[in-house]
């Protein structure tokens, strides 16, 4: 099975994508090949966050097998 890369490799590449797309320096062709592989890129960091979304949840699980949650305060 292949290595899955990691998420920030992903987005390093999705940020890549989106600057040569906003470059406006590309053909059509170039530009809708380009729109396609960020899509593609794009699906796999939700897979990735749904997966780490779904492992931490495992991990703060109560007792009774019940999640709490709560909102992320970031400031």
């Amino acid at each position: 099975m292949a290595e899955k890369r990691k998420f920030e490799q992903t987005m390093s590449e999705l940020e890549s994508v989106v600057k040569g797309l906003e470059s406006g320096d590309m053909t059509l062709d170039q530009s809708l090949a380009a729109f396609e592989k960020g899509i593609a890129l794009t699906r796999e960091c939700e897979l990735r966050l749904t997966e780490a979304k779904g492992r931490i949840e495992q991990l703060i699980r109560d007792s009774e097998g019940s999640v709490n949650t709560a909102p992320l305060n970031v400031k």
